[in-house]
C-alpha cells in the first residue's frame, strides 16, 4: 500500500480491534492507505477533538468509527468534520451491540453517520463502502473495487451439491 492515507480508522479502545481489523484488512485488500488509531469518545476528548477538527488537513477523505456500548464515537467524530463518517456498532456483552447500533444510528438530522452492520460484516462493509467512496474520484482503485467483487461472485457456488 503506498500513497498518502486516505482513511482513517478510529476505535473506541484496544479491545475494539478484534472487530475493527476486519475493516483495515478489506481496505488492505483493496490497496487503500489507512491508519489505525485509538481514540476514545469519553477517555480521550481531546484527542477525539484533535483527531476530528485535523482529519481534513492531514489528507483523510473518510472516517471509519467503531465504537461499543454508549458508542458515542462515530457521532461525535461526524460533528467535528465534514468528511463521510462510517460508523461501526461494536458487539458489546450485555447487550450484543444493539446498544452500540441503536446509539450510532440515532443521529440528530444535521449530523450524518453512515451506519452499518454490528460487528465483523459492519467492519468489512465499511472497508467496502470507504473504498466505494474514493473510488468516485480514483479510478484505479475503482477497477480494484470491481474485480474484488467480481471475485466475490465468482466464489459463490451455484449448487449445493459436491
Amino acid at each position: 500500500m503506498s500513497g498518502a492515507v486516505t482513511v482513517g480508522i478510529i476505535m473506541g479502545s484496544r479491545s475494539d480491534w478484534d472487530t475493527m481489523r476486519h475493516a483495515a484488512e478489506t481496505l488492505d485488500a483493496l490497496g487503500v492507505p489507512h491508519e489505525c488509531k485509538v481514540v476514545s469518545a469519553h477517555r480521550t476528548p481531546q484527542r477525539l477533538y484533535d483527531y476530528a477538527t485535523g482529519a481534513v488537513g492531514r489528507g483523510l477523505k473518510v472516517i471509519i468509527a467503531g465504537a461499543g456500548g454508549a458508542a458515542h464515537l462515530p457521532g461525535m467524530t461526524a460533528s467535528m468534520t465534514r468528511l463521510p463518517v462510517l460508523g461501526v456498532p461494536v458487539e458489546s456483552k450485555a447487550l450484543k451491540g444493539m446498544d452500540s447500533l441503536l446509539s450510532i444510528v440515532q443521529m440528530p438530522g444535521g449530523i450524518p453517520v453512515a451506519t452499518l452492520a454490528i460487528g465483523k460484516p459492519g467492519a468489512i462493509n465499511a472497508g467496502l463502502l470507504a473504498a466505494s467512496i474514493l473510488a468516485t474520484t480514483d479510478d484505479a482503485l475503482a477497477e480494484r473495487l470491481d474485480a474484488w467483487r467480481a471475485r466475490q461472485t465468482e466464489a459463490v457456488v451455484e449448487t449445493v451439491e459436491d
